[in-house]
């Protein structure tokens, strides 16, 4: 949480996050923004769910701290995913607000993205906020789609997989390669060089949750990153997509109904309560298509992006749900 500020200050350090930073990091996010939301203990915002910790093992690298006289007084997590990355969480301790901090950790987040060799950028933010709108368009975002945060409570179906679905923990160490490339390939179909091999892998090696895979098949048809559970970015009584995307064609919109009924079938069993997803409302198959299956909206922001939007995979006929925040 932050406010554009024209006289950034020249005593803050920005440098990596060190692992010995990330409770500090955590506790900071919940205050921020829940203070700018208004909460009456903003330090309870996200309850058990958990960003800073889960990002930072991901992709060390991709994660500033901004340090002032030894206090870690801001952060900004950056994420890539193949040919396009976006940046957040971007916090600033509320008591450092309207200092420029913001402004100083996003100038090394975008040599980050740059370097990382994608083509396309973007970023989540509050649509009730010009002060935020302003700041991002200093960098070259401007606001292009609502987002809408959707949830869902999940229903009585069988605590078993759908036919034609599999998880990817179920999957022997040798077995996986293949559907990495399999997933890099479906993504990758809706826009060129799209790859969230990273998230499957946190996912994995974490333990946050499990990659839900739709086959057509010996194809993969679609596949579902989901998180569930304390500590992850879901939390208790959660089942949370992070990304999922369904291989364009004419039968995109029926495998897309196939992956959520996976979806909702994984959460079951993981006595999860609730199912929550992000989808970008330009992707208007998509978004009709969930809230014909009763999902409902739960918060909404805007979606600013490089350039004119049009290089990124926001548009009608794509079947993805993802989260920038």
């Amino acid at each position: 949480m932050a406010t554009p500020q024209t006289q950034p200050r020249t005593d803050v350090l920005v440098r990596p996050l060190l692992e010995t930073e990330l409770s500090q990091a955590d506790q900071m996010v919940r205050v921020a923004f829940g203070t700018f939301l208004g909460m009456t203990d903003p330090s309870t915002f996200m309850g058990d769910a958990n960003y800073a910790h889960t990002r930072w093992k991901a992709d060390p690298s991709a994660v500033l701290a901004a340090v002032h006289e030894g206090k870690l007084v801001g952060t900004c997590f950056s994420t890539n995913w193949g040919s396009f990355g976006f940046f957040g969480p971007l916090t600033v301790a509320p008591e450092y607000w309207g200092h420029g901090i913001a402004q100083q950790l996003i100038v090394p987040t975008m040599e980050i993205l740059r370097g990382s060799g994608i083509r396309h950028a973007g970023l989540y933010t509050f649509a009730n906020s010009p002060k935020h709108m302003a700041l991002y368009q200093k960098f070259g975002f401007w606001p292009r789609d609502l987002v809408v945060n959707v949830c869902k409570p999940v229903g009585q179906v069988p605590p078993q997989m759908p036919p034609d679905t599999s998880r990817f923990s179920d999957l022997k160490p040798d077995e996986r390669e293949p559907i990495y490339a399999a997933c890099r390939e479906v993504a990758s179909a809706n826009f060129d060089g799209l790859d969230v091999s990273r998230e499957i892998r946190a996912v994995a090696e974490q333990k946050l949750g499990n990659t839900v895979l739709v086959w057509d098949g010996a194809s993969l048809a679609a596949f579902a990153v989901c998180h569930n559970g304390p500590r992850s970015e879901a939390g208790s009584g959660v089942c949370y997509v992070k990304f999922a995307a369904v291989r364009p064609g004419p039968h995109a919109g029926d495998n897309f109904g196939r992956l959520l009924d996976a979806i909702e079938a994984f959460a079951r069993c993981a006595w999860a309560q609730k199912i929550n997803a992000g989808i970008n409302v330009s992707r208007r198959e998509a978004f009709q298509a969930l809230a014909a299956r009763g999902f409902r909206g739960e918060s909404q922001g805007v979606a600013m992006e490089t350039g004119d939007g049009s290089l990124g995979y926001n548009r009608s006929g794509v079947f993805i749900l993802d989260d920038w925040r």
